[in-house]
């Protein structure tokens, strides 16, 4: 995980804000992609990894919410991670990563959030992000078509096999033949670009369409049409 300075650090190690020349500099030289945010988490500055790794134009990326640009299966996590900056119970995180890019493909990978303050290290001005997306992932790239890529029947399933229930368990339980089941599996399966159930829970995961925080595992409501 690469990880950026946003500027000199005082004796307490609050990240302090930088000159807003060294700053640009820094956006265009880190090999990352990089924006600032205000307060309200909006866009106010970004360079060029960052907007291309979205698939907006400048115009259209800046003054945009961040939450906009991201899974709404990581906006639970994300937004616990922003508060904690703004409360000023840390100084940065790192977090994993959905975000949606061009052509309104997922893509997942890292993301770090550093709060930053003024001189006197008792007020937050703004917040740099970090997005270290993961390498090689555009030819899995799953298309959302507006986030919801399931049917209910679907999301049961998955939460099935998420849980270790076999296909004839499945198939009991919501009333299915077996080839019903491995019929709705196989959707899946290409929708999430995986290529076996242990990859597809894995996948809906990582994507955010699988809770991290509940169990047994639930679809967020986000991913069902």
């Amino acid at each position: 995980m690469h990880t950026v300075a946003a500027g000199s650090l005082a004796p307490d190690h609050t990240t302090v804000v930088p000159d807003a020349e060294v700053f640009r500099s820094l956006l265009e030289r880190s090999g990352l992609c990089l924006a600032r945010l205000d307060l309200q988490l909006r866009v106010v500055e970004a360079n060029d990894d960052f907007v291309a790794q979205f698939g907006h134009s400048r115009s259209t990326l800046l003054g945009r919410s961040f939450y906009e640009l991201l899974h709404p299966g990581v906006h639970g996590p994300m937004r616990k991670q922003f508060d904690r900056l703004a409360e000023g119970r840390r100084e940065r995180f790192v977090e994993h990563l959905a975000g949606i890019g061009p052509r309104h493909t997922v893509f997942t990978g890292d993301i770090t959030g550093i709060a930053v303050h003024d001189a006197r290290g008792d007020l937050v001005q703004f917040v740099v992000v970090v997005v270290n997306p993961e390498k090689g992932e555009q030819p899995n790239a799953v298309v959302v078509d507006r986030n919801r890529i399931l049917t209910e029947l679907d999301a049961r399933i998955l939460e099935g096999i998420a849980t270790g229930e076999s296909t004839v368990r499945l198939a009991s339980r919501l009333f299915l033949s077996r080839q019903g089941v491995e019929y709705h599996v196989g959707t899946m399966l290409k929708k999430l670009k995986a290529p076996n159930r242990a990859a597809l829970v894995s996948r809906a995961y990582s994507l955010g369409v699988l809770s991290v925080a509940s169990w047994p595992p639930r679809v967020s409501a986000d991913y069902i049409k």
